[in-house]
């Protein structure tokens, strides 16, 4: 089971610029829908990679669904290597995205979150209608099953605006 709380704090604390996407978003906005890892948009400059990694490191990361014994060096250069990568962790699972299908980059998202306290962490949240627009994108079963729901949502909520 992911440990969201312990995840979120690490990478708060660390002051890595992310944005929280995915089921815990969906969460976050009332989604009644349970998620088993934490989805990221992250920031990819050198710096941020450096607190990223530096935040992550204590918890292990390793590939998801990787043969264990696997050669895997987690460090600023496997992430510039890269772009979105699938981890698990001591304290669960947790995705990176660098590019999001719909969404695109961390700075393309900026634009469309909102501030959010989770665990007393001041984070950014991608706001609903870019939720359901990178979910409609990615167009996987499981997205498209939670867009239903995250649009009554919205509609819920643009009723109490007027």
């Amino acid at each position: 089971m992911t440990q969201l709380e312990q995840l979120l704090r690490a990478l708060h604390e660390a002051r890595v610029e992310f944005i929280v996407v995915g089921g815990v978003a969906a969460r976050a906005h009332g989604s009644s829908r349970l998620t088993d890892d934490l989805d990221i948009s992250y920031a990819r400059s050198p710096a941020n990679l450096a607190r990223l990694v530096a935040a992550l490191g204590p918890l292990n990361p390793y590939l998801r669904g990787a043969p264990p014994g696997l050669p895997f060096e987690w460090s600023v250069a496997t992430l510039r290597a890269g772009l979105n990568f699938t981890l698990t962790t001591s304290a669960g699972a947790i995705d990176l995205l660098g590019e999001i299908t719909g969404g695109g980059h961390y700075e393309d998202l900026l634009a469309h979150t909102l501030p959010i306290s989770i665990f007393g962490c001041d984070l950014q949240l991608l706001d609903l209608p870019w939720l359901v627009r990178v979910k409609r994108a990615a167009g996987r079963p499981k997205d498209l099953e939670v867009i239903a729901e995250l649009e009554a949502l919205q509609e819920e909520i643009d009723a109490q605006d007027t």
